[in-house]
């Protein structure tokens, strides 16, 4: 950590408290994240802390979603998490033509959160340090209109970004259909330019699909997307519980 750092550190705890927050349970590599999300900027940074803090304490109040609340999201089997990838980040794949419009949003943003915290606590190894990354690929294929979720897919992109800061290490937009390509120009309007910058539209030739299979890794992709592993659906992953 250089000099610089440390004094944007400093100033955003003294930030956090000013604004009714605490910095005390959370190590330099958590605070980072938000910093780094705010270009650095303490006093933005200490804002955006606080609002996760206050959010967190609302919407999760017991520190994970219940299974119990998205009952109905986990029936879809739309999401799976993986092992590591060649890098060693948790692999996060979405199935979107398992998705359909919400008709409970309330259950669909714990869903979002659900399975955000399971790939975020995938990467913990002894114990939680802050600064845990993963991967998401969006599995396009067999998309068709009745998929089209403009709300939750806004609604999923904003959470990422709000309180997950730099959580994100890559996302992969696989097999994507032409109609969806207006709607992920429309969805990017959202999206901050680090999650922009993170983000990979795979291209649907031989060429691009080996690669994409050699920065990943055959052991932890599926053989549907030409690896060799089993996909392990998101409920039956066992993960520790985020801090």
């Amino acid at each position: 950590m250089d000099k610089k750092e440390e004094i944007a550190l400093s100033r955003m705890r003294k930030s956090v408290q000013k604004l009714g927050g605490s910095t005390e349970r959370y190590g330099d590599p958590t605070l980072t994240r938000f910093l780094k999300a705010r270009s650095m900027d303490s006093e933005k940074a200490a804002k955006m802390f606080v609002q996760w803090q206050t959010w967190r304490a609302s919407f999760v109040p017991n520190g994970f979603i219940p299974e119990s609340q998205i009952p109905d999201e986990l029936e879809s089997r739309k999401a799976y998490l993986q092992g590591l990838s060649k890098d060693g980040y948790p692999v996060l794949i979405f199935k979107g033509s398992r998705h359909f419009p919400c008709k409970d949003h309330l259950q669909c943003k714990r869903f979002v959160v659900y399975m955000l915290d399971k790939a975020v606590a995938r990467a913990i190894k002894e114990h939680e340090i802050g600064n845990e990354k993963f991967i998401c690929l969006v599995d396009l294929r067999q998309l068709t209109y009745k998929n089209f979720d403009p709300r939750g897919l806004i609604n999923a992109v904003q959470f990422l970004q709000a309180y997950y800061p730099e959580r994100l290490e890559k996302m992969y937009m696989l097999f994507m259909p032409r109609f969806f390509q207006s709607v992920w120009k429309m969805v990017c309007h959202y999206l901050d330019k680090g999650i922009r910058e993170k983000t990979e539209i795979v291209k649907n030739d031989e060429k691009a699909r080996i690669e994409f299979v050699k920065k990943i890794g055959e052991e932890v992709l599926p053989k549907e997307l030409g690896g060799r592993a089993q996909l392990v659906a998101l409920q039956d992953v066992i993960v520790p519980q985020l801090n």
